[in-house]
């Protein structure tokens, strides 16, 4: 393997790293959502059965 080829793989590595923590990280982030999402129609609802 050539340098070139070399630089290459490293750089693909480098990609492949970078692009799997942007993926870790939003799927953090809608994870958060979809929980805040749920914990508010949780409230809602109980709220709206006390209500009754």
């Amino acid at each position: 393997m050539n340098e070139t080829d070399k630089e290459i793989k490293e750089r693909d590595i480098a990609i492949a790293e970078n692009e799997s923590k942007q993926q870790t990280t939003s799927s953090i982030r809608v994870s958060v959502w979809a929980i805040g999402v749920a914990v508010l129609l949780g409230l809602g609802f109980f709220g709206w059965l006390l209500a009754r």
